[in-house]
């Protein structure tokens, strides 16, 4: 009885962007309710006219109907009421039979729920719950959900003839589909108009007119691949599990996100997604193209040593589990993945997918050597996460490149969190003087592994962050504390008090970026770059609402102070001299102005390219790499530079050019109280620019593999190669300082073990 006076179905729970905006569902039955005021009147009389022409007349049950049925077995016409209906949907489960006594039992159960229902509910009542429990075409549940799909109108939108489509639909929602079935939906909307005139609702001329009128569809289902931010969405349907598990509903239960209703409220900016999505396909996809003309990926020579990986893939694929339950041997099975067959293909064209014929084990490589990204925007000074990346393609590539537990190497973007300690800690300024020599740290050797960019000179410690200075860095985090390998142990507490979860060794290498950490994780440390020494946590979540709109939780910022502000504004006074003068020069050329600091960053053999950038507003984070660190450029095109700064200026461009963002590009990096004078830094110095000094060797590879000239080059324009833009010669390389012993008598630094697989 508790249930029938307080009947309710499985719905589903709402994502919002900051603007309202509808980004996704979560649901096991795609159902939104809406209330009666808010459905058209076209609906009601086309359900009416059509399913239950004496509704309005009796109590639950249709005597005249239910003697029809029983005459004619069910030839003329069911005996099912909308009440009846509605008691279906609602209480009952699996009553789809073709035994006539058991269906005669199951229907003497819907008459007696009905009853109970005209009893407690008024008529609009049980009209409104058949509306929004019934089930349409395409796993669409509720006249909301329909109109929505089918029309893209809300139903008090909805006019006669769209309603007569949707109410067609009832009767089967497959065959009178009007996406996939559109002469047979034709056929069955001009009989459901046929029945409105019957019934009075509207005339014969009214209907001649309407008739003639084809089905005008506007159909746009919102899916888990479909609409904005699907990764971001993948991330918080997790979080908001964990949260469900957390909390109770007033009847003692945990919350279910997927039949509660929940109305989940985002800090995702609907602008800035779009334009964090539109800079990700443009340049991987010219990324890609550049990526397709290197000789071992034309030839798949790049596969050689690591056949495992495409043999563990097909293991792990649907089509070798489905052959295996079938009973085939594993040796057939592997045969049918070396036979060609036609598939559909993500592909770099306006469709994002493609037709072909290939074998389904090339179709595991050809997947497998795209380039993937990801890439996160968020206000440092609050923590909401205004967009979300997570890769190219959702539909075909659902890993996740951004959350929390997708570790990379982080190569020179760490450099900017080590500069930080060093001037918190009182040992240096911007424009403090640092050695640009490798750095032996005893028994855990030398850093860098070689020399070769080493200029062995003196220059300031703003330069070496602009020039991404590996040997200055080394004796940097030296300094920090001469014995042994304590300055590292030092900098591995100080990324703990930065909020990184990721459990950092202490190797001295690590100051160049030898450790794994997630894009998020980085993004987290750099906020208190912007924030003025303040570390905020990423926020997805506003508030939380139960499906009536009851706010369950409000969210607020999590800030925690970790460097003073001098600190802050010194680091970021630097970092604007990558920007200005150093590796991250190359942003200007993409339209972007302001005061704009960030750092680039690549590992050994470009494996993994970064750009994490910032303005007084605005912290946005990209890195660029394979899934599998071998699947990397072996030229300089792998730069941090060259793969993941162009992404943050294709970005940035568009975001801060809409007034819609919020970006104002006149705001300045506030200088603290405390400094009397302005922060003046030479970023040059007199220094000369060495090559490789980035994507240097810090001990596995050489350095050979990703020498990087200093050469400016405009944006590129539809997927065109990046050209020179003057004819200035390249400046010439550094030589080598003389060596006063081999390679073979130096330490080699200790780095982290590498953990397999290659993540």
């Amino acid at each position: 009885m508790d249930e029938i006076q307080n009947p309710s179905a499985s719905l589903a729970s709402q994502v919002y962007a900051e603007d309202g905006t509808l980004l996704g569902k979560f649901y096991l039955e795609d159902r939104i309710n809406v209330k009666y005021r808010d459905i058209s009147k076209h609906i009601i009389q086309a359900l009416v006219a059509t399913e239950d022409e004496r509704f309005y007349d009796h109590s639950g049950i249709d005597a005249k109907a239910l003697a029809r049925a029983f005459i004619f077995l069910g030839k003329e016409g069911g005996a099912s009421t909308i009440t009846m209906q509605t008691a279906k949907n609602l209480f009952t489960e699996n009553w789809s039979t073709r035994n006539f006594v058991l269906r005669g039992l199951q229907k003497l159960k819907e008459g007696i729920i009905a009853v109970k229902l005209e009893q407690n509910l008024t008529k609009e009542e049980i009209i409104t719950l058949y509306l929004n429990t019934v089930s349409f075409s395409d796993n669409v549940y509720g006249i909301r959900n329909a109109s929505k799909t089918f029309f893209q109108k809300e139903p008090d939108r909805i006019n006669i003839e769209e309603a007569a489509v949707l109410i067609g639909m009832l009767k089967a929602a497959t065959l009178y589909n009007p996406r996939r079935n559109p002469r047979m939906a034709l056929e069955r909307r001009n009989t459901v108009i046929n029945q409105m005139v019957r019934n009075n609702y509207i005339t014969d001329a009214e209907a001649s007119i309407l008739k003639q009128k084809p089905i005008q569809l506007n159909y746009k289902k919102l899916d888990e691949k479909a609409g904005l931010g699907p990764y971001f969405r993948m991330v918080l349907g997790e979080e908001m599990k964990k949260w469900c598990k957390e909390h109770k509903k007033p009847n003692g239960d945990p919350y279910n996100l997927y039949k509660d209703g929940l109305k989940i409220y985002t800090s995702i900016n609907p602008r800035m997604q779009i334009y964090a999505e539109e800079a990700v396909d443009k340049h991987m996809a010219y990324l890609q193209q550049l990526f397709n003309t290197q000789s071992n990926i034309k030839t798949g020579a790049v596969w050689k040593g690591y056949e495992n990986i495409l043999t563990s893939a097909m293991k792990a694929s649907d089509r070798w589990k489905n052959l295996s339950r079938e009973g085939l041997s594993d040796e057939d099975i592997k045969k049918t993945f070396f036979e060609k067959t036609s598939m559909k293909v993500f592909s770099w064209n306006s469709n994002r997918e493609k037709d072909t014929i290939m074998t389904p084990y090339d179709s595991i490589k050809y997947a497998k050597q795209f380039l993937q990204t990801g890439f996160m925007v968020m206000d440092p000074l609050n923590g909401q996460i205004k967009a979300w990346v997570g890769g190219i393609n959702f539909k075909y590539f659902k890993y996740d490149h951004v959350n929390v537990n997708t570790k990379r190497q982080v190569g020179s973007s760490i450099k900017p969190l080590l500069y930080s300690l060093a001037i918190q800690e009182d040992r240096f300024s911007p424009n403090s003087i640092v050695q640009d020599v490798q750095q032996n740290f005893g028994g855990y050797g030398l850093v860098p592994a070689t020399s070769r960019t080493c200029s062995g000179g003196s220059m300031t410690m703003a330069s070496a962050l602009a020039w991404s200075k590996n040997c200055a860095t080394a004796y940097i985090l030296k300094q920090l504390d001469p014995e042994g390998n304590n300055g590292a142990r030092r900098f591995t507490e100080f990324l703990k008090e930065c909020r990184v979860e990721t459990e950092v060794e202490p190797y001295p290498s690590i100051a160049l970026g030898s450790c794994e950490i997630s894009l998020y994780e980085m993004m987290q440390a750099y906020t208190m770059f912007p924030g003025r020494g303040f570390n905020v946590k990423p926020m997805m979540i506003m508030r939380i609402e139960d499906r009536n709109g009851n706010i369950l939780e409000q969210f607020q910022p999590n800030r925690k102070e970790v460097l003073n502000e001098v600190a802050a504004y010194s680091t970021a006074m630097m970092m604007q001299g990558v920007i200005q003068k150093g590796t991250g020069r190359g942003l200007w050329g993409y339209g972007v102005s302001g005061e704009i600091a960030g750092k680039t960053g690549t590992t050994n053999n470009n494996s993994d390219a970064w750009f994490i950038g910032y303005t007084p507003q605005l912290l946005a984070g990209v890195w660029v790499g394979g899934d599998h660190r071998f699947l990397r450029f072996d030229s300089k095109s792998g730069e941090g530079s060259r793969s993941a700064l162009p992404i943050w200026g294709h970005f940035y461009s568009k975001a801060s050019a809409d007034p819609n963002c919020g970006i104002d590009r006149n705001m300045k990096f506030l200088r603290p109280e405390v400094m009397s004078n302005d922060l003046i830094i030479d970023w040059m110095n007199n220094t000369t620019p060495s090559l490789g000094a980035e994507g240097e060797d810090v001990g596995a590879g050489t350095s050979n593999d990703y020498e990087m000239d200093e050469e400016m080059y405009e944006v590129p324009v539809d997927n065109k190669p990046k050209v020179p833009v003057t004819n200035t010669p390249l400046p010439a390389k550094e030589k080598e300082a003389p060596k006063t012993n081999t390679e073979a008598d130096k330490p080699k630094a200790i780095l982290p073990p590498k953990k397999p697989g290659g993540r």
